[in-house]
């Protein structure tokens, strides 16, 4: 490959929480809806998803799409209309029954495990579009040309399960199963199916974080990547999009591991000032690849906000060449913890 192609817990403890009350909610009258329009929303409709919003916020997800039905329905409903306006409802109904069955009717991919019903799309990454099935996520690349990159993830997961210390498999998402899925169109792609990581955020939606979590956040993320570089993996793209935290239990998972490897075949085009300059200009990455990203992450999350003493240790974590950069995750953690206060210490 002659250059990068651009793409677009061990120990978790509970955090008390100071709850305040539920905030009060009032409800308002929706808008009525008459016959006329609601032939009319339904007749112009391209998908039912069009339909989702007009009838009512009530449910979520497939429950959401059954109200929505029942409620456009008993608006056009043949048997519930004057003889005059029958032939109208009747295709109106006809056309509303269409556009629901097209909804329900998800396409199935037939892993070597299980079947995966694909619904609506459960969250975008870099490469791949995200569906999720009960506790399963399905990662589908948006380009059969990335298919690679999902090897090479669906590879590191198993190095890390394989050859990581156990203990720390939290940090990684279990690959649940690694596909070749044929479409219609005779394209083929590799599918991961990765276990759903419920409770949990993507850290580029956290929009603001106390010092105090910044540095929970920044010591598990060093815990994290010491397991994986001593089972020989380098992450290469930690940014924000890749790691995801659960707040209250004070967990970190790093996805995304498409970036894996010493050699790394992509970077996030997008997030290009990220990176290192041994992976910009050699096309190299390293434990210190990992911990340059790692540090400049938590410098941004921090901000201003950051004390002297951690932006002198920052500082030494960020040098252009990478053999002045510290290369050992978890060496580097008991320096942090020499610096912060004992009580940030978990």
């Amino acid at each position: 490959m002659s250059g990068f192609r651009g793409t677009g817990v061990t120990d978790h403890p509970r955090t008390a929480s100071a709850a305040t009350g539920w905030p009060s909610t009032v409800k308002t009258r929706e808008p009525e809806i008459g016959f006329d329009e609601a032939v009319a929303r339904i007749m112009t409709a391209a998908s039912f998803g069009d339909l989702l919003n007009g009838a009512g916020d009530s449910g979520t997800g497939r429950n959401r799409a059954g109200y929505a039905y029942k409620k456009w329905a008993k608006l056009v409903h043949p048997d519930a209309v004057s003889a005059g306006r029958r032939a109208t409802a009747t295709d109106a109904f006809a056309r509303l029954s269409a556009l629901y069955k097209q909804k329900s009717e998800a396409p199935v991919l037939h892993g070597r495990r299980r079947a995966y019903r694909m619904g609506e799309v459960f969250a975008h990454g870099d490469l791949a579009e995200l569906y999720a099935d009960g506790q399963a996520v399905i990662k589908i690349p948006r380009h059969p040309g990335d298919s690679d990159l999902m090897e090479v993830e669906a590879a590191t997961l198993q190095r890390l399960w394989r050859d990581g210390d156990p203990r720390f498999r939290p940090y990684a998402a279990r690959l649940v199963e690694s596909f070749v899925y044929e479409d219609e169109r005779r394209c083929r792609r590799r599918v991961n199916v990765l276990e759903r990581q419920d409770g949990m955020v993507s850290l580029a939606h956290v929009k603001e974080a106390t010092p105090q979590e910044v540095l929970w956040i920044w010591r598990r993320l060093l815990t994290g990547l010491g397991w994986a570089h001593r089972a020989g993996v380098t992450h290469g793209a930690l940014l924000e999009e890749h790691v995801l935290i659960h707040r209250e239990m004070r967990g970190l998972v790093i996805i995304d591991w498409c970036y894996a490897g010493h050699r790394p075949r992509a970077i996030v085009k997008a997030r290009q000032s990220a990176y290192p300059p041994e992976v910009l200009n050699d096309r190299l990455a390293g434990p210190a690849t990992d911990i340059y990203m790692a540090t400049g992450l938590i410098t941004r999350l921090m901000g201003s906000r950051m004390p002297e003493p951690l932006r002198r240790f920052a500082a030494g974590c960020t040098y252009d060449a990478p053999r002045m950069r510290p290369q050992d995750a978890w060496a580097l953690l008991g320096e942090l913890d020499d610096i912060i206060p004992q009580r940030y210490r978990n």
